[in-house]
């Protein structure tokens, strides 16, 4: 399980998240709506020691990471898949793949296991990765943080710019990562696609969690969504 407590993070001396909590089981989807500039993507950079909190704890499996420097992060069993993927657009599929497998020492079994959830991309091991399309870069985005066995994933708007197919891919693999007790943290601005995975929903509001509830219940109460994220219907 992650857990944050209370944190505090800045940028200078601009706060942006403030006494923020939250927890992500495993074995469930936590997803963070919000509107543009509430915190969210500030939240998984603080998870990752990307944005140390200045105050409030981070604790993963009841170990304390919000004191470890950003590449000790992962090297805990959280996977990252960044808003814009990140990936080393030089390098070939096989070697983005092979730098999630070093992060903690896994091998060919793991990758193996990996590429029979995306068949797509053994077609493409010897292809640079910057040449990949959208949709096939962010499934090599999360098939590097898969390389990893994360007991937790951290996700930031993964479903943005792809065409239908390659979301319903997305939400598969998502589910597919909850059945094996793998804890997520989704960051989403489209509703519906919330809605479709998550278990839970926290509406991230000028750096607080303001209200964490079931997704069950957005859809009995559109409201809510309309209240915290201005979007108006469901």
């Amino acid at each position: 399980m992650l857990e944050l407590r209370a944190i505090d993070c800045f940028y200078g001396r601009v706060q942006v998240l403030r006494g923020l909590s939250l927890e992500a089981r495993a074995g469930e989807v936590l997803c963070l709506l919000g509107r543009n500039g509430a915190g969210k993507t500030t939240t998984l950079k603080a998870i990752m020691g990307l944005v140390p909190p200045r105050a409030g704890a981070i604790i993963l499996n009841g170990e304390a990471i919000s004191g470890l420097p950003a590449h000790q992060v992962p090297r805990r069993g959280v996977g990252y898949v960044p808003q814009g993927r990140r990936l080393f657009a030089e390098l070939t599929v096989a070697e983005n793949l092979e730098i999630g497998l070093m992060t903690r020492g896994k091998g060919a079994a793991v990758r193996d296991r990996v590429l029979d959830i995306f068949p797509h991309l053994r077609q493409r091991l010897r292809q640079q990765a910057g040449t990949l399309s959208g949709g096939e870069q962010q499934m090599l985005a999360l098939a590097r943080a898969l390389c990893l066995e994360p007991s937790v994933l951290l996700l930031d708007e993964p479903t943005e710019g792809l065409q239908p197919s390659m979301i319903a891919q997305i939400r598969e693999v998502i589910g597919a990562m909850r059945e094996t007790g793998v804890a997520t943290l989704l960051v989403e601005q489209r509703v519906d696609a919330v809605l479709a995975i998550a278990d839970r929903v926290a509406f991230i509001e000028n750096g607080r969690n303001r209200r964490t509830v079931a997704a069950a219940e957005l859809r009995d109460d559109p409201a809510l969504v309309h209240a915290y994220v201005g979007v108006g219907s469901i």
